[in-house]
């Protein structure tokens, strides 16, 4: 029987769910929403506060700030409450209410950035807000989760290990592309330390992340408006893109089956879905990192009225998922 004392020693390593029944393709969904952050991130934000404690960096007066689409700033909130620090979390108008009720029920603060930067998006805007606070009072501490190696590496010691055990004849993984934390940190693993395994990346339709043409991104989470500099594309097999529709047939195929999701891994499993069609993969073992789970958006993706005003009213009618876009990166 576990017993813990912080929240953040707390993390399921092994759950897997086999989407075969549910897409007719052979697919393992690694669950990293079992946490009391509900989501990846915790993995992240433990590492980065840990090697900001152990470089001297936070100190008893400091503030932690960091620019995040949502779930990086429950994690940190909750670890900020467990350890006594206070935190402010930089966002935008895409966050869900519910995710930043959450972060003030941690005692967090919250500012939320309603405009756009010309150049750089929501993104660009929260970092420069960020940069703001930062130059303003110097008892803010920046993480940086776009920059900061602790992100790559959380995922480097723990996530990449956690599937390379479970899955010793692994051929090919899907990991979703927000600040490339997760997706650097198990491609280096399997690269560097591991058999050789297909690393695909995936992406969403309007993210410059991989070089694509910027758009309308209405669904938080993956896809970035700012290359994220932690990107080592020499890692990366392929990518693929997702359209947000796609994103949102994949989250309500799962849910009609019992499986609530959040917006990130419903792109994960389409995009993996497309790849799987795509190579007649029957015979492959193959993995996704589900990176979150459903109830932070029962507001947006599982809202009928929200739906129809963003994406039309057939955006759950208009057929099967498709196979999503490939891009090159060689």
């Amino acid at each position: 029987m576990p017993v813990i004392s912080v929240p953040q020693d707390f993390n399921s390593e092994e759950l897997y769910v086999d989407l075969r029944s549910i897409f007719g393709h052979p697919l393992f969904l690694k669950c990293e929403g079992f946490n009391f952050a509900g989501s990846i991130k915790l993995k992240a934000a433990a590492e980065m506060v840990a090697a900001a404690e152990r470089d001297g960096v936070l100190m008893p007066k400091s503030i932690l700030v960091e620019s995040s689409s949502g779930n990086l700033g429950v994690a940190l909130s909750m670890i900020a409450a467990s350890k006594g620090y206070r935190f402010l979390c930089v966002t935008d108008s895409r966050c869900n209410l519910s995710t930043r009720r959450l972060m003030e029920a941690f005692g967090s603060q919250v500012h939320i950035i309603a405009e756009p930067d010309a150049n750089g998006g929501f993104l660009g805007a929260r970092i420069a807000h960020v940069r703001a606070l930062c130059a303003s009072d110097d008892r803010y501490v920046w993480l940086n989760q776009y920059a900061n190696p602790g992100n790559w590496k959380a995922h480097y010691n723990r996530t990449a290990p956690a599937i390379a055990a479970a899955f010793p004849g692994l051929d090919v993984l899907f990991v979703g592309a927000g600040t490339t934390g997760t997706l650097m940190g198990c491609a280096r693993y399997f690269w560097e330390r591991h058999r050789r395994v297909r690393v695909v990346a995936v992406d969403s339709v309007g993210s410059v992340t991989f070089g694509g043409a910027p758009g309308r991104r209405m669904i938080p989470g993956l896809g970035t408006s700012v290359r994220p500099p932690l990107l080592d594309e020499s890692y990366v097999d392929e990518v693929v893109l997702v359209d947000e529709a796609d994103t949102i047939r994949a989250c309500h195929r799962l849910a009609r089956s019992g499986f609530l999701f959040g917006g990130s891994t419903g792109t994960v499993v389409s995009g993996a879905m497309g790849w799987l069609a795509r190579h007649d993969a029957h015979e492959l073992t193959a993995v996704a990192i589900a990176p979150d789970l459903g109830e932070r958006y029962l507001d947006t993706i599982y809202q009928t009225n929200w739906l129809q005003g963003v994406y039309g009213e057939d955006v759950l009618s208009s057929g099967e998922l498709t196979a999503g876009s490939p891009v090159s990166l060689r």
